[in-house]
């Protein structure tokens, strides 16, 4: 039997929001998946931050997201200090719905040999201390398919 991949213990995981980061994370206690575009120039950013990297302005409009997201880049982990029996994809995601936005994150309940650049991706959430979810991504069942399906 393969391991498939999770994340650290979710009640290890810790999250500090500050006033550019708080509607990303509100917006995950509700199981969506949100980013900031500048209200005047268009450009997603992620991570959150309080100016636009183009034009500097702080006008933030967020935007709920489909969830959908591709693999950008991933390394799989086999073990972390104190918990051998770990094995994380962790990844960089490009989501379509975000164009030049990215979130790192970790994809869960997958053999890792199933991760590559470019697969299809669906965001979940898991429930994380002190009450956050964080948002992590399973393959999408286009990519689970067998193929000339």
């Amino acid at each position: 039997m393969s391991t498939l991949t999770t994340t650290l213990p979710p009640a290890g995981i810790q999250i500090t929001t500050d006033s550019a980061t708080e509607p990303f994370w509100q917006a995950a206690k509700e199981n969506r998946l949100v980013a900031p575009r500048c209200a005047d120039c268009g450009t997603f950013r992620l991570p959150p931050s309080p100016f636009c990297p183009t034009c500097q302005s702080q006008n933030v409009d967020w935007v709920t997201l489909s969830g959908r997201a591709t693999v950008y880049s991933f390394s799989i982990v086999t073990g972390v200090p104190g918990q051998p029996e770990l094995t994380l994809a962790a990844v960089v995601v490009d989501l379509p719905d975000a164009p030049g936005a990215r979130l790192v994150s970790n994809v869960i309940d997958t053999d890792p040999d199933a991760v590559r650049i470019g697969t299809p991706l669906i965001v979940d959430f898991i429930e994380i201390a002190d009450g956050w979810k964080l948002p992590v991504f399973r393959v999408a069942a286009e990519a689970a398919a067998p193929a000339g399906r």
